[in-house]
């Protein structure tokens, strides 16, 4: 981690450990060096921070490109090991940047859902993380969330002080996927773009906490 990170980190640990009495389990399961995708259900803007915080090794985000144009915000974004990218995270740029961060032995959080939740519900995963699965060599470990809804969901204009709890699952390997990927038609590589997001949101929704 470099200072700033560190700075940040600490100062997001802090928060989530006194004012949302927060639980981490599972983090054992992240590896601690090389590529990973930390593969999450969003349902609040406190996902990000909270994934990231749990673990001790530096992780990459995504961001907002038009964030980058504030001086004084993209130097931060950039100390954050914040990937730029348009306003739905997708196209080609945005897919290349996060190809190179994990072939550089990074760790980056992804949202199969593609948004936050309206309902608190786990919505249906789209195929944009299958394609950047397939694409890159990384294990994809399974993250879910709970309490963030009830902490800052959409109708929220303020945090409440409620419990949130981040649990980290097994590494999921889609070798046999890639594969195939490299020799199929267009029309089973689609296909095999959503099997594989379908497959990361069945092991996000397996993942429960444990009770107090």
């Amino acid at each position: 981690m470099n200072f700033s990170y560190r700075i940040g980190w600490t100062c997001f640990r802090a928060m989530y450990a006194t004012y949302f009495r927060w639980r981490v389990f599972g983090a054992e399961n992240v590896p601690l060096q090389g590529g990973v995708i930390l593969a999450s259900n969003h349902a609040s803007f406190l996902d990000p921070p909270l994934v990231g915080s749990g673990l001790k090794r530096d992780i990459n985000y995504l961001a907002r490109e038009s964030l980058f144009r504030y001086p004084g915000i993209g130097a931060l974004l950039r100390s954050w090991n914040s990937v730029p990218v348009d306003r739905d995270g997708g196209g080609a740029k945005g897919l290349k940047k996060i190809l190179d961060r994990l072939l550089a032995g990074s760790g980056i959080i992804l949202f199969p859902e593609g948004t936050r939740t309206k309902d608190g519900n786990l919505q249906p995963a789209r195929s944009g993380i299958g394609l950047t699965v397939i694409k890159s060599a990384a294990p994809v470990v399974p993250v879910r969330v709970f309490g963030t809804f009830e902490a800052y969901g959409r109708n929220h204009k303020f945090p409440r002080p409620h419990r949130v709890t981040v649990k980290y699952g097994r590494p999921m390997s889609f070798e046999a996927l890639r594969a195939e990927a490299k020799t199929c038609d267009k029309t089973r590589l689609k296909e095999i773009y959503q099997q594989v997001a379908d497959e990361i949101m069945t092991a996000i929704a397996k993942l429960e906490p444990k009770p107090d």
